[in-house]
C-alpha cells in the first residue's frame, strides 16, 4: 500500500518518522486520523515519542526487526518507552548524532557513514543483528538520507551509480533502483517512510515517481 501524507505541510516524512517492520516511532500530538493512516499504511503499531527531546525520530534513530539504535543524547525515559515495546535499544557512542541519516538498514544488513568508529559499527551490528559495512551512496556519506530500504526493495538517490546499486543489493539482499519523491527530491530517505507492507510519501509525489516506488518495493497498481 502506498499513501500520501504531509505532516503540517512538511514533506520530510523520513525525518519525522522512523519505521521497522513492526513499529513506527512518530511525533507526539499527531491527530488520530494521521496516526491511523500511518499504522494502516505501514501495517505497524506506533509509538509517539521524542528522541533527544526532538520530534525528529526519523533523523535520530535507525532500526530493523531486531533492534533500534539512537543518538547518544537520547534520554533514558525515551529509550525506556521504546524498550517497553519489546525492542532492544542502544545509543551509539560517536559524535555523529543523526543516526537516521548516517545509517541505512533492513533485516539483512546495514550501510553506515565511513566516519563512524569501529566501536559504533560493532554496536550497530550487534543490536541490529546484521552485517554492517561502511560506505557511501551517490558519493554521499549519509546513506539513510539518500536511500530508503525495506526487506523487499531499496530506493536510491537518482545519482547512485551501478556500483552503488550492486553494493546495496549485496549487503541489504534486496533489489535496488534509483528514483525521486516529492516532485524531484533526491533525498528519498529523508522524504519517505517504508516497510515491506507499505510506503508513505508526501502529497507532492508525482505519478511517475509513485510508479517507480511501486516497482522498487514490489507493490501492485491499485494500492493508492
Amino acid at each position: 500500500m502506498i499513501k500520501r501524507l504531509d505532516l503540517g505541510g512538511n514533506p520530510n516524512l523520513g525525518v519525522s518518522i522512523a519505521a521497522t517492520e513492526e513499529l513506527a516511532l512518530i511525533p507526539p500530538n499527531l491527530t488520530p486520523d494521521t496516526v491511523h493512516l500511518i499504522e494502516e499504511s505501514l501495517e505497524v503499531e506506533s509509538l509517539a515519542t521524542l528522541i533527544s527531546g526532538s520530534s525528529l525520530a526519523g533523523a535520530l534513530t535507525c532500526g530493523n526487526s531486531n533492534g533500534i539504535i539512537v543518538s547518544k543524547y537520547a534520554f533514558d525515559l525515551e529509550i525506556e518507552s521504546i524498550k517497553k515495546q519489546g525492542v532492544e535499544v542502544e545509543r551509539i557512542p560517536d559524535r555523529l548524532t543523526a543516526v537516521g541519516n548516517i545509517a541505512l538498514a533492513n533485516d539483512q544488513g546495514a550501510i553506515v557513514n565511513p566516519q563512524l568508529s569501529d566501536e559504533a559499527v560493532e554496536l550497530i551490528s550487534q543490536v541490529l543483528d546484521v552485517d554492517v559495512i561502511k560506505g557511501s551512496i551517490a558519493q554521499f556519506v549519509i546513506p539513510g538520507a539518500v536511500a530508503v530500504a525495506t526487506n523487499k526493495g531499496v530506493l536510491l538517490h537518482p545519482s547512485a551509480s551501478e556500483q552503488d546499486i550492486e553494493m546495496v543489493e549485496k549487503i541489504l539482499q534486496a533489489p535496488a533502483d534509483v528514483g525521486t519523491v516529492n516532485s524531484g527530491t533526491a533525498l528519498v530517505g529523508a522524504c519517505t517512510v517504508a516497510t515491506s507492507k507499505g510506503v508513505i510519501v508526501s502529497s507532492k509525489t508525482t505519478g511517475p515517481e509513485l510508479a517507480r516506488i511501486e516497482e522498487t518495493f514490489g507493490f501492485l497498481e491499485g494500492d493508492l
